[in-house]
């Protein structure tokens, strides 16, 4: 591969490990509130089982992904899960009122059916990562190596390194949202507020779909949306940590 093609594969290989970074950062929310309930060691289990079994289906998923462009209804059951955990915690703690702790609503979740969640999680988001990935490697240039699936080779390498490194960084972040929501436990709010939002987002992509069109095809990719989405999820952290800061403080003037 001659320098100058190197430097733009590498170019946009780094604006995809950005990409994934970014994306990894409202994944690692909803995979930090799915195991939290698990002790601290069967939690890192939960997230390496779960995560593991996402990287597998990122790999295979990259050999069909024409296929996974035509089935909305994945986008659709991810989008439905995420407002679930999110509509049902909200429900528990400000409707019924039953209890202030997500761990107390429900009886706990066995380790397994936890790694299941989890692996559901992984396989809404990796849809959302996957396309974004290919989105961006087919404008590069073909090379001489050998196609994968319906990928030039070097086009797939670059899909599939961003695609790990986001893993990565998901796992790392989703252990730091556990130890954040264990030091300011009144973030829990904000965090299965989040999930319904990472929700809605899944659904925006659904109703955009071609086969549905009841969004533009191309709104999710829109500048508009995307200020949107992140503007409302920087507003949710910020209101949470404000006021999680002032729960600290009254906590600490009580006797």
């Amino acid at each position: 591969m001659h320098v100058p093609l190197l430097l733009e594969y590498g170019w946009v290989l780094l604006v995809l490990i950005a990409l994934e970074g970014i994306l990894a950062a409202d994944n690692a929310v909803v995979l930090a509130m799915i195991v939290r309930h698990l002790p601290e060691n069967e939690r890192k289990k939960a997230l390496f089982y779960g995560l593991a079994g996402a990287f597998l289906f990122r790999i295979i998923s990259l050999f069909f992904i024409s296929l996974l462009v035509d089935v909305w209804q994945i986008q659709a059951i991810g989008a439905i899960y995420l407002l679930y955990l999110s509509i049902h915690y909200l429900y528990r703690k400000w409707i019924k009122k039953k209890t202030k702790s997500a761990k107390a609503m429900k009886a706990p979740v066995g380790f397994w059916k936890t790694v299941v969640k989890v692996e559901l999680a992984d396989f809404a988001f990796a849809v959302d990562s996957i396309l974004a990935a290919v989105a961006l490697a087919v404008t590069l240039p073909a090379t001489n190596w050998p196609n994968i699936g319906q990928l030039d080779g070097a086009q797939f390498a670059v899909v599939l390194s961003g695609g790990i490194i986001g893993i990565v960084i998901m796992r790392f972040a989703a252990g730091k949202f556990i130890k954040l929501l264990e030091w300011r436990p009144s973030l829990e709010t904000a965090a299965y507020l989040i999930v319904g939002w990472v929700g809605v987002k899944l659904l925006v992509y659904t109703l955009a779909h071609p086969d549905l069109h009841i969004l533009p095809e191309h709104f999710p990719e829109s500048s508009l949306w995307k200020t949107i989405f992140w503007t409302v999820f920087a507003g949710i952290v910020l209101i949470a940590w404000f006021k999680s800061s002032k729960d600290l403080k009254k906590a600490s003037l009580q006797p």
